[in-house]
């Protein structure tokens, strides 16, 4: 689970809101990630490539090496070992954090199109965020919703009709391309979540889900803190539905951290007792500060103290005893 642009002040924020204990304090093994590039300040797209394929490179590239050769993702290596796979966001399906998870581009920046060609390509179980557009007006005049549903993808744009159907793959795209806040988007990430871990774990199936609260950075790029507060909240009634899960099966490792801090955010006032924030910022863009990484489950000792966020990818590879090079690639 990743909360993008979510560090220490970020997770405070919400604390305060909310007034009663975010689940993260639930969570007893805790460490600190690194997040730099092949420059200080990361961006999602490099951050994300750290954490999928255990590889460090610039900004802007899509699980590519500064070669610009392909990286073979975390999720990748689950499909290869029959594991089901699904991605779940507030942003677009192929924004910079997801993206990398399943596609290979050397930018980020107008390959919409290409990524979710690029989806089609994989055998990924369940994808939820928004983008319809990039599917339903691909490449080449492709429709790649028509296209999914031959495959056998149960397709919607709208997580609460689901209700208790169990499709055995899934692909929701509430939006056009970016989804909206959370006044208009509603309940979407809880929902998709456990929808998501609904038909992944189904029946006891081994699986890999990759969440992302995405605008949690979108609030600090924004220097809003009341974006921030009510993104926080949101992301914390979605990992309280992966640690319900993971608490009930005792078979699963839930991992929640970040890419970068975005914002250079700090909390200098407000009331704990009234849930008041308020915030300032030293930046528009993200920093190079240190993220926090919270883990519960089976194997979750190995993520305290201090890392490297390419050592999350290796540390998930033997957790999940999959086939995993020896080391990183340059």
């Amino acid at each position: 689970m990743i909360g993008d642009g979510m560090g220490l002040a970020q997770i405070t924020a919400g604390s305060i809101a909310k007034k009663t204990p975010l689940v993260l304090e639930k969570f007893r093994q805790i460490g600190l990630v690194k997040t730099y590039s092949t420059k200080l300040i990361t961006d999602s797209a490099a951050g994300a490539t750290a954490m999928a394929t255990g590889s460090k490179t610039y900004n802007g590239a899509i699980s590519m090496n500064i070669h610009q050769e392909k990286l073979k993702t975390i999720l990748e290596y689950a499909e290869e070992a029959d594991w089901l796979t699904g991605i779940v966001t507030t942003a677009t399906v192929t924004h910079a954090t997801p993206a990398c998870f399943y596609g290979h581009q050397p930018t980020r920046s107008r390959v919409n199109q290409k990524l979710a060609a690029e989806f089609m390509t994989k055998n990924i179980e369940v994808l939820m965020g928004g983008g319809w557009n990039y599917f339903k007006e691909g490449l080449d005049g492709r429709d790649l919703i028509a296209e999914a549903q031959e495959k056998g993808y149960f397709v919607t744009d709208n997580i609460e009709q689901v209700g208790d159907y169990r499709p055995e793959k899934m692909i929701c795209l509430i939006s056009a391309k970016l989804p909206p806040r959370i006044k208009e988007r509603g309940n979407f990430l809880p929902l998709a979540a456990k929808k998501a871990i609904d038909i992944l774990s189904y029946p006891k199936s081994n699986f890999f889900l990759m969440i992302e609260g995405a605008q949690i950075d979108w609030g600090g790029h924004q220097k809003q803190s009341d974006y921030i507060v009510e993104e926080m909240l949101d992301f914390d009634r979605t990992i309280q539905e992966a640690f319900d899960f993971a608490e009930k099966d005792g078979n699963t490792l839930v991992i929640v951290t970040a890419d970068h801090e975005t914002g250079g955010y700090s909390i200098n006032g407000g009331s704990q007792k009234e849930g008041k924030v308020e915030g300032k910022f030293t930046s528009d863009y993200h920093t190079a500060t240190m993220v926090p990484i919270f883990a519960y489950g089976p194997g979750a000792e190995s993520f305290t103290g201090i890392m490297d966020n390419t050592e999350i990818f290796f540390k998930l590879k033997y957790l999940m005893n999959l086939e995993v090079p020896k080391s990183s690639s340059d």
